[in-house]
């Protein structure tokens, strides 16, 4: 999988207002997200998840070659197995995670594109949202932070699945690729507390290859070139 707006938008948009301590990124793919926040933060924690072979060997070697190796670590495992033996009922409240972040597969519907690593990455069905969320209700520090993005139409949906597991909304931010076209993503960040929703929207581009002020305020730091 390579780099994608998506993974670029979440690692630059993600709040580090709670000054986190430990980070896990779900389904970590190259490690970009980690490396992303790494740069951004001084969290002594950041590990990340990783199910697919040639994903994993490539976020370990990202990790290891990064100057931040000595805080990055990438397990090789599936979510659910990671759950099951990690959110255990005697589980350790230091040991909860103080920021969460996934970039999640998207598509429930087969879009097959002859890549079976690739197709596995976008399809839902790898890790359903209940399957996501519930995971993030038993691994979130009771101060911490979940974000996320996914497409827009499915963030009503998600937002009331997450309520049911405690998780609400801080804030919203959705995405359109120029100033005429659809809201097409949703960055999502929840909190296990009810307050008002902070919601925006950000524009991408003014034209083809012209990024909006807005989007290169948020991800310049990232950028070789921008």
């Amino acid at each position: 999988m390579k780099i994608g707006t998506d993974g670029v938008l979440l690692g630059a948009w993600t709040s580090l207002d709670n000054n986190p301590y430990s980070i896990l990124d779900i389904g970590a793919g190259t490690g970009i997200i980690a490396l992303m926040l790494a740069q951004r933060s001084a969290a002594d924690t950041i590990e990340g998840i990783e199910l697919d072979d040639a994903a994993f060997e490539q976020c370990t070697e990202n990790f290891e070659t990064s100057i931040w190796a000595d805080r990055l670590f990438c397990f090789h495992a599936g979510f659910d197995e990671f759950v099951d033996e990690y959110a255990t009922d005697d589980i350790d409240t230091d040991e909860l995670y103080d920021l969460i972040v996934s970039n999640p597969p998207f598509y429930a519907e087969a879009v097959p594109s002859g890549n079976e690593a690739r197709d596995n990455a976008r399809q839902n069905s790898s890790l359903p949202f209940d399957e996501l969320i519930s995971g993030v209700s038993k691994l979130l520090a009771e101060n911490g932070l979940f974000s996320t993005i996914i497409p827009f139409k499915e963030e009503e949906n998600f937002i009331a699945m997450a309520a049911t597991f405690q998780l609400f909304p801080k804030r919203i931010t959705r995405v359109k690729g120029n100033a005429t076209a659809e809201i097409k993503r949703s960055l999502l960040e929840f909190q296990q507390a009810i307050i008002p929703v902070e919601t925006t929207e950000l524009i991408i581009e003014e034209e083809r290859h012209q990024y909006t002020k807005d989007y290169i305020d948020l991800t310049k730091d990232f950028y070789l070139k921008m």
